[in-house]
């Protein structure tokens, strides 16, 4: 293992990292209706808990209101159980063929929560990017160790680790900024 190899296997993994807090942020409810709020409903399929994604259409009817067509009749009660269910504050309504999910407005205390949310969900990736670094650094030190390369080669390596962490973070705080500000718009 190289210099370089370490870098790219840490680069790889921050980004991984906010990737991974991109997926979270979407899942945070703002005033807005949007289908990724029900991605994580799961509904009991012939007996397995299956993604709703996977027994029904989603669909945007309007800025408040999601449109769930089931693939199948009989799903339409299961489904409507399954959102109920799910802990969202969602309450939906069955409207022939397809069940009609308003999203309510949230109150101003609710957005505060939510703001909240969005930082700790971010201060969680802020500390997955700096183990990472922890990781990044003590492989090139067992990289000296084993007099595999240089101690300037490790001090240059952890230097260029640093700096992408520092890109890293700086990312997770624009992510952080533009969903307070999705959160908090009215």
């Amino acid at each position: 293992m190289s210099v370089a190899d370490v870098k790219k296997n840490a680069q790889d993994r921050m980004i991984k990292s906010i990737e991974t807090l991109k997926a979270d942020l979407a899942k945070v409810r703002t005033g807005r209706a949007h289908t990724g709020i029900l991605d994580h409903v799961m509904v009991e399929y012939y007996g397995n808990p299956t993604p709703l994604s996977q027994v029904a259409n989603l669909t945007l009817v309007d800025a408040r209101t999601i449109g769930v067509t089931p693939f199948e009749k009989k799903m339409g009660a299961t489904i409507e159980k399954a959102i109920r269910d799910a802990d969202l504050g969602l309450n939906p309504s069955s409207q022939g063929d397809q069940i009609r999910v308003p999203t309510p407005a949230l109150t101003e205390e609710r957005r505060k929560e939510m703001v909240k949310l969005v930082k700790s969900e971010g201060e969680d990736a802020k500390i997955a990017v700096r183990n990472i670094r922890r990781d990044a650094n003590e492989s090139l030190k067992k990289l000296v160790k084993d007099k595999a390369i240089s101690e300037d080669d490790e001090r240059r390596g952890s230097d260029d680790i640093q700096k992408l962490t520092d890109k890293a973070i700086v990312d997770i705080d624009k992510l952080l900024v533009e969903k307070e500000k999705e959160v908090l718009t009215v």
